[in-house]
């Protein structure tokens, strides 16, 4: 008997590490939501995209509200997912691509925000792009990719419906 005369069963462990892993998962499911751990791994997962492998990674960055989610600031999202007669697509700065190793080097660091240079070759044409990235409570994001005539608000401001 336990305590006024209650009686307290013990709890099982199968209970309490059910319990223990449904919070982990909770934990564990927000960062990865939004958002990466480095620039680095922010940049390499937008050129995962632009590969030759499975049809599903060879499309390009997707243009959906989840892509969106996981790649872009809040300022960027709406844009990035709406409809859009673009020329070509601004990460790889043409409308077909065949890109070589994608070099990917930290310009400075300033409070939250990062500027990350990219440079690689699509169908051997020299491209750099300057990747602004913003580290938040989800990890990191992009806020803008600056090209050396143009950026990816401004463009996608300019070729949206």
């Amino acid at each position: 008997m336990g305590l006024g005369g209650m009686q307290i069963k013990p709890i099982g462990m199968d209970r309490v590490f059910a319990a223990i892993m449904v919070l982990l998962a909770g934990l564990a499911a927000s960062p990865a939501e939004a958002g990466f751990r480095s620039p680095e791994s922010l940049i390499r997962n937008v050129y995962g995209y632009y590969g030759h492998g499975a049809s599903d990674y060879s499309k390009g960055l997707p243009r959906d509200p989840d892509t969106a989610r996981r790649f872009f600031d809040q300022g960027l999202r709406a844009a990035w997912s709406a409809p859009r007669d673009a020329p070509y697509d601004f990460l790889v700065q043409s409308p077909t691509w065949q890109l070589g190793p994608v070099s990917i080097s930290i310009l400075r660091r300033q409070y939250d925000r990062t500027y990350v240079a990219v440079a690689f070759d699509n169908h051997g044409r020299a491209v750099t792009l300057n990747f602004i990235v913003v580290n938040g409570p989800d990890g990191w994001l992009i806020s803008d990719v600056e090209s050396p005539h143009d950026s990816l608000r401004m463009f996608l401001v300019q070729f949206r419906h």
